[in-house]
Parts: C-alpha cells; sequence; structure tokens
C-alpha cells in the first residue's frame, strides 16, 4: 500500500513544508488540491510548474493527483467543461502527475441525463488525456455519491483515460458496502480516499480510526500496490485538530488496518 495525503488538510501550506511533511512522515505521495487559494493551481506557467515539479522530485515525493473543481455532469454548455478539463489534464501533466480529479456535480438532474452528460464530455477529452500521460478520475461525490453511480459514467465512457476515485465516506453515506463499493468500481480504480468522521449527521474530520468509517473493510478489499490518500477536510472545517500532529498516527493506522491477514 503506498500512501499519500491532500493538501486539502493543509490549507495554503507552502510546497516546500508539504514536501517535508511527506517525506519526514512516511507518505509516498501527495494529492495537490488545484485551486487559485492553493500554491498550485492551473494559473502557473510553465516555469512555476517546471519548478514545482523539481522540488517534489528532490524531496523524494510524488504529486499523485491534481486535485481539480470540474463538474463533469453539471447543467450547461460543453465547452466551458471541456476548457476546465483540458487546463486541467495540462496542469497533470506539466507536474508530471499521473492524475487529475474531477467531480459530477450533477445537481437534482435526472440520472440518466446527468450520467450522459459526464459520460459524453469525459470521452471527447480522453484521447488527450491519453496523450498527455494523464488519467481522469470521476470521484465519488455529490450527485453521484455511490461506487454504481461512477462506475455506470465510466463504463459508458470505455476508455482506459477515464477512471474513478473512491472516497469511502460518500460510497459509505449512499448506503453501498465497501465490498459492493469496490466490486463495480475495481474496473476503472485509479486510487482511494480515506477519511474518518464523527458520525452520519456529523462530517467533521477526525483521527483515522476515531470515526464510525469502515476503513478496515475498504483496505480489505485492496490489492496491495493500490494508492490510498488521506484527505482531511480541514478546508471546509476550520475548527478541526491540525493534520501535521496526526500524520504520523495515520499512517501506523493505515498500515495496520492493511496489514495481510493471516
Amino acid at each position: 500500500m503506498k500512501l499519500a495525503f491532500s493538501t486539502l488538510g493543509v490549507p495554503g501550506l507552502p510546497m516546500a513544508e508539504v514536501i517535508r511533511l511527506a517525506a519526514e512522515h512516511g507518505y509516498q505521495g501527495v494529492e495537490l488540491r488545484a485551486h487559485p487559494e492553493e500554491p498550485v493551481h492551473p494559473g502557473l506557467s510553465k516555469p512555476e510548474r517546471d519548478a514545482v515539479a523539481d522540488e517534489f522530485k528532490r524531496g523524494g515525493v510524488e504529486i499523485l493527483t491534481v486535485a481539480g473543481y470540474a463538474r463533469v455532469a453539471a447543467e450547461g454548455d460543453d465547452q466551458p467543461v471541456l476548457d476546465e478539463l483540458a487546463v486541467l489534464i495540462e496542469l497533470a501533466r506539466g507536474l508530471g502527475a499521473p492524475h487529475v480529479r474531477v467531480f459530477p456535480g450533477g445537481g437534482d438532474q435526472d440520472p440518466a441525463t446527468a450520467d450522459a452528460t459526464a459520460a459524453r464530455r469525459l470521452a471527447a477529452v480522453a484521447p488527450y488525456a491519453a496523450d498527455l500521460g494523464v488519467r481522469v478520475l470521476l470521484e465519488t461525490h455529490d450527485s453521484h455519491r455511490a461506487g454504481a453511480d461512477v462506475a455506470r459514467v465510466a463504463g459508458t465512457v470505455g476508455h482506459g483515460s477515464i477512471g474513478a476515485l473512491w472516497d469511502v465516506m460518500h460510497t459509505w453515506l449512499a448506503g453501498e458496502e465497501p465490498v459492493a463499493s469496490h466490486a463495480v468500481l475495481a474496473p476503472h480504480l485509479g486510487y482511494v480516499q480515506v477519511k474518518d468522521i464523527a458520525s452520519t449527521e456529523d462530517t467533521t474530520p477526525v483521527a483515522l480510526g476515531a470515526g464510525v468509517l469502515p476503513l478496515r473493510a475498504c483496505l480489505d478489499t485492496l490489492d496491495p500496490d493500490t494508492w490510498v490518500c488521506w484527505e482531511y477536510e480541514k478546508r471546509w472545517y476550520p475548527q478541526a485538530a491540525e493534520l501535521p500532529g496526526m500524520l504520523a498516527a495515520g499512517r501506523e493506522h493505515l498500515l495496520r488496518l492493511g496489514a495481510p491477514k493471516g
């Protein structure tokens, strides 16, 4: 199991500090939140992108993903969404990241309509992503919270450069058992986001193992070489504890859960 953490847990932290935290606490990779309020975002110039990539290489830490905010099932014209996807794919290529994370964002549309919109847009960018060596991952989130929802879209596209990102909180909140989530997502799975929350009603992030999510059951389904990323949502819950002080214990918890069962 290869471990990463998301910079959603350390809002605005300079990349040098992100790299230091990952290296010192045994995380092989980092998921970079690609938002204008963060140090890494689509507005970076090529020299700035090159500098970030070089900094991570020198630190021995991989950039796992550019976590973008494109909403591929959203209502409206296709072109703005396609443009946003292209920019994120180019950012990932420039940073040497293998993945781009996107959201469904289908709102309260008819599910079949939202599925068709998302599949059409992802199919349109799939060849470009493949040419640049980047895989676009649709996260289990919002209108497509269950694994079965995302699998429908990815399966319709049927292209190797389009895959799935399993956020275990959302599939659990959708009422899907981990083994069922994995079964439908496995053909498309890029990697897994883990977290822990206080309760079904209170999604405030807590230390891994201190909440209610079935993390062991999720990890039990995975191949040993799967990337697992801790997405601690500090940005949305400023009252939550600081992530850096929990990284070491979080890593140990995940490694214990993911250890071979004998």
